[in-house]
């Protein structure tokens, strides 16, 4: 018995210096989730918003991206990742450009849902070309623990950065530094990146596109709201609307001729598993980020850029995550051990959480980086495992499941556990309390400034250890899901190993014996 004579070719120099080129959007578009937190305050003193229009600035990026991630993971597959990757680039160049001399609120709402339909085209696009770019295993897995460490670095730095150029500077700079990545991807992706698509891709259906927007954008709102605003029934019919139309947006691609997004992805058994793991890890992952980063502006009263400066810490060590789990496998470690043992690791990073006080900045730090290193180690392992069970020509439609999971596991987590420490932190506030005082963390400080002398601290006191209260439920509950999360990835991964072991041992050729 010998081996296939024709192993998957090896990337060379060509192929990793264009991932590091691929980096650059992915990076940025990263990034911009959060890079207005400390810009917001610039921009409605020039700008001048309405309160509507400020949450539309924020919010539009984020829900034009989720929106259209499918439908351009689709369309990539068809008309060709790179040519999709450049037409993406162009339009989140020129979008940011328009961005940053916008001289009304409503040019730069729609400079913003621009960027988004730019993003959307990015995302995809990237992962599927790290795909088809790596098709030696090894080489794969190690492509795609970079691309998700430079993902969720780009989130930890863009609040960062948007303080410091903010603060130099004037508001605007936080999109002209999307100019000259974009402008290198223009150049060099033309030279270093190859052309992949489909080669049968059928119809392109136009009818999922408004379905799979109605099933997203509905179901991101309501439970990014009923995160922020609590339980209102507005905001559950929304969600409720955005499931109909996921039912509807299911049943048109299981009976369509050309669907979407193709129901064979799903026929490989490693690749549902991966999809449904990633949400969860992105709902890990998100949940602790809700609580930590007003845990330390509001509880140990940082200051906005002192915060995010202090959050950049946990990110050190994310660096190493995704590498050291893809070196397990490649040594042999079986995939299922490596992600339940990282949901383990992301399980006591919320344990560590639970145990913070009123002033525990190194704890709570630590937790947050323990946390993060055992979800990183999670999803760089379930994309790989997503991507190589996905038909190389199906490549974008199968990231944009992955990312659009993300979506909705990081909303999810928010409206969750969110609800949690919000229950728990109106249980906890002094029933005396004001009513502001009663809703949020925020508005108690608010109220507290206003209060003479000893009265003002022992209602900050108070509301700062009823938080601190409602982030160890959270801490806990999730601490508890994600250890159901481990046993649950051992045993499902298990399954899928030994299917991947008895693959390879059918490709085992008998010549030569």
């Amino acid at each position: 018995m010998t081996t296939n004579p024709h192993p998957p070719a090896r990337a060379g120099r060509r192929e990793w210096t264009a991932l590091g080129v691929l980096m650059l959007p992915l990076l940025l578009v990263s990034m911009d989730v959060s890079v207005l937190y400390f810009a917001i305050p610039a921009i409605s003193a020039d700008l001048e918003p309405s309160a509507t229009q400020q949450l539309w600035i924020f919010d539009i990026y984020g829900f034009v991206l989720a929106g259209l991630l499918m439908t351009m993971g689709s369309l990539g597959d068809r008309i060709g990742r790179r040519r999709l990757l450049l037409v993406g680039a162009a339009a989140f160049g020129t979008a940011s450009l328009v961005a940053a001399y916008a001289n009304s609120a409503e040019t730069l709402i729609a400079a913003r849902a621009v960027l988004g339909i730019g993003g959307a085209t990015l995302m995809p696009s990237t992962m599927a070309l790290v795909r088809t770019m790596f098709t030696d295993p090894a080489q794969r897995t190690k492509a795609i623990g970079v691309w998700s460490g430079v993902m969720t670095a780009g989130i930890a730095l863009g609040s960062v950065m948007s303080g410091v150029l903010v603060e130099h500077f004037w508001w605007g700079s936080v999109f002209l530094v999307n100019l000259p990545a974009m402008l290198l991807l223009l150049v060099l992706g033309p030279v270093l990146l190859p052309e992949s698509r489909n080669p049968r891709p059928g119809r392109f259906d136009r009818v999922s596109v408004p379905l799979s927007m109605a099933a997203v954008l509905p179901v991101i709102y309501g439970l990014k709201e009923l995160a922020s605003e609590g339980w209102n029934v507005r905001y559950v019919m929304s969600v409720t609307v955005g499931l109909l139309f996921a039912a509807l947006f299911v049943h048109r691609q299981r009976t369509a001729v050309s669907p979407l997004i193709s129901p064979e992805l799903f026929r490989d058994r490693g690749f549902t598993p991966a999809v449904v793991l990633n949400l969860v890890a992105a709902f890990g992952m998100m949940g602790s980020a809700y609580f930590t980063t007003q845990y330390i502006q509001s509880v140990l009263d940082k200051s906005p850029l002192e915060a995010a400066l202090w959050s950049l810490l946990p990110s050190v060590p994310i660096g190493l995550a995704a590498p050291v789990g893809a070196r397990l496998v490649q040594r042999g470690v079986p995939r299922a051990h490596v992600v339940g043992a990282g949901f383990a690791v992301s399980a006591c990073g919320y344990v560590m959480l639970a145990l913070a006080g009123t002033d525990s900045l190194w704890l709570l730090l630590a937790a947050c980086g323990v946390l993060a290193c055992g979800i990183v180690a999670v999803m760089s392992q379930v994309a790989d495992l997503a991507l190589s069970a996905a038909p190389v020509e199906k490549a974008g439609a199968a990231s944009s499941l992955l990312e659009t999971g993300t979506e909705f596991g990081g909303a999810l987590s928010m409206a969750f556990l969110g609800s949690i420490g919000t229950a728990v932190y109106r249980h906890e506030i002094p029933a005396p309390a004001p009513a502001p005082a009663r809703e949020t963390l925020g508005g108690a400080l608010a109220v507290a400034d206003r209060m003479p002398g000893r009265a003002g601290d022992a209602l900050a006191t108070a509301a700062r250890e009823a938080f601190t209260s409602g982030m160890h439920a959270a801490a806990i509950t999730g601490a508890v899901l994600l250890a159901g999360a481990a046993a649950a990835a051992a045993v499902t991964l298990r399954r899928v190993h030994i299917r991947e072991n008895a693959g390879r041992a059918d490709r085992l050729s008998p010549s030569g014996v």
